[in-house]
């Protein structure tokens, strides 16, 4: 469908991704995949990136689909406070997309639909 196949080299392994970066088969996400991915989209992992992350992965995990953004601010405004757990908060660390782009590709996550 018109996106081609490319390769993250994690720990001397090639991990299939798409054309953007989201990885093809869920099975081979690990924490060092994330960092490798942050160093190619030039994000430095803080804490809060982890927290995200890892939200993203349990979320998927219970429900077997994304979180959609007003679940994260929901979330992370109880988790974090009104002032970092907001939607402008949230995009301002994930720069390339905002945390339902970059913050699923960091997870490990496949593209959500609708996306182009």
């Amino acid at each position: 469908m018109g996106f081609h196949t490319r390769h993250l080299l994690v720990n001397g392994s090639e991990i299939e991704t798409d054309s953007e970066g989201y990885i093809k088969n869920l099975d081979e996400w690990s924490e060092d995949y994330a960092i490798a991915l942050a160093r190619q989209e030039e994000l430095e992992l803080t804490q809060e990136h982890w927290d995200v992350i890892r939200y993203l992965r349990e979320y998927y995990h219970e429900h077997s689909v994304q979180a959609q953004v007003r679940n994260m601010i929901k979330h992370f405004s109880e988790a974090w406070g009104k002032e970092r757990g907001n939607n402008h908060y949230l995009h301002a660390i994930f720069p390339k997309g905002g945390p339902q782009k970059q913050g699923n590709r960091m997870a490990g996550l496949l593209r959500t639909k609708g996306e182009h």
